[in-house]
This record gives C-alpha cells, structure tokens and sequence, in this order.
C-alpha cells in the first residue's frame, strides 16, 4: 500500500470526518461497480482508503480556508460606536476590541497566515511576547519565498522596539534587509532612525550618506537625503 493511501492515527481520531469520507467513497463504489469489480478485492481496498483519506484531507482544507477567511473578515471589520448601515461588519467599539478579536479567531486557524495576522494584532496591542512568538510561527510555517514574509521580519523589529530593546531592533531590521532585499530601503532607513534616537548620529549620517549607492532607485531616497540633511550632511 503507498504511503499516501494511509490513514495516520490523526485521520482515525476524528471520527466525523473519517465517516463522512468513508460515506462519499461507498457512494463512488455504487455508482462505479463494475470498475470496481474489474480492478479485484485488493486494489479496492487500496480505492477505498486512498478515497477516504482525500476525503478527509479536502474537508481540512475547506475548513482551513474558511477559518482564515474569519480572521481576515474580522480583521477587516469597521471600528465605530454604532452599525454602519448596509455594512457588512463586524463592528468593534475600539481598536483593542477588535484587535483581540482578530487574535481569538485566528487562534482557531492553522494557516500561516493567520499566524501573521495574530502577529500583528498583538503588537497593536502592546503585547510583545506574544506578538513575537506568533510572527516566528508564521515564518516557521510559510515558504521561503512568501511574499509577506517581510511583514513578519518588520513586525520582530517592532516589537524589540516596542521593548526598548535598541540593539537587538537594529539587528532585527538587519536581517529583514538580508533576507528581503526588496525592503533593504526600508530597513536602512529604520536603521537609521533608531541610530539618531541611541545618540549614534555619526553612524546614521554614514548610513545615509551611502543610501543612494546602496539604493539606486530606491523611492525612499529623497527622504533618505532629507534625514541627511538635518544630521548636517550632504
């Protein structure tokens, strides 16, 4: 039997599911028997569980999809005293209310993405620890090359900022720069900010004055050249 035929001891746990499943592959085995008796004893078998368990991994993923869709929704959701009329809502009084509604429904998804949304509602709210600890989930999870994989680099240097931790921020805006390079600009320019505030003017100016070279092209030049100028350098 291959591997992919095979029912994990997760699949058997869950009961619901596995009955469902095993109910659509019948319904497929009576509507094709003489295919069915074609193939032999054996080979039906093997029909038979590979059915069920493609069965049971299609209902994950729908139930996966519309988990995520509920964190988005949420996250999307108005913030305002009183239901906008025909809006869709959901409503939130408050940012924060809405923020911890946003961490509670994806606490009920496993996508990735989820994860990340769950990052950032917890850095709008202050809440550090648990705002890194779901942004390294999500670049856990996601692919090398997902396209907000940057979003969750960002949100680990914000929360060392947010902490006041100077330098493990600079190091966090380092790595986003090492590891998206479409966002070194940015970073550069995080950099740059955080050396001005821990009184390292002499290393922002540096860094600035090297933005255009380093960043050809870049539209944050100007502001790059901006912040140059009221360090006093050209």
């Amino acid at each position: 039997m291959s591997k992919n035929a095979e029912l994990s001891r997760k699949d058997m746990k869950e009961p619901d599911q596995f009955q469902v499943a095993a109910g659509e592959a019948a319904s497929w085995l009576t509507g094709h028997r003489r295919q069915a008796l074609l193939v032999g004893g054996g080979a039906v078998a093997v029909l038979v569980i590979g059915l069920v368990v493609s069965g049971v991994r299609e209902r994950r993923a729908q139930e996966a999809g519309a988990a995520l869709s509920e964190v988005l929704k949420v996250a999307g959701g108005d913030v305002t005293p009183v239901p906008l009329p025909g809006a869709p809502g959901p409503f939130f009084a408050t940012e924060a209310q809405r923020q911890k509604a946003v961490v509670d429904a994806a606490a009920r998804s496993a996508a990735p993405l989820a994860s990340l949304l769950k990052g950032d509602a917890h850095l709008k709210l202050g809440e550090w620890d648990a705002a890194a600890a779901a942004y390294q989930a999500y670049l856990s999870a996601a692919p090398k090359e997902d396209s907000f994989r940057f979003s969750a680099l960002e949100g680990l240097a914000l929360v060392e900022e947010g902490k006041g931790n100077g330098e493990a921020a600079l190091a966090a805006w380092a790595r986003l720069a090492a590891e998206v390079p479409g966002q070194a600009d940015r970073a550069d320019l995080a950099r740059a900010r955080l050396l001005v505030a821990a009184g390292k003017k002499e290393e922002a100016r540096k860094l600035l004055a090297g933005f255009g070279e380093a960043h050809k092209g870049s539209a944050l030049a100007g502001e790059a050249a901006d912040r140059l100028a009221k360090l006093g350098g050209k």
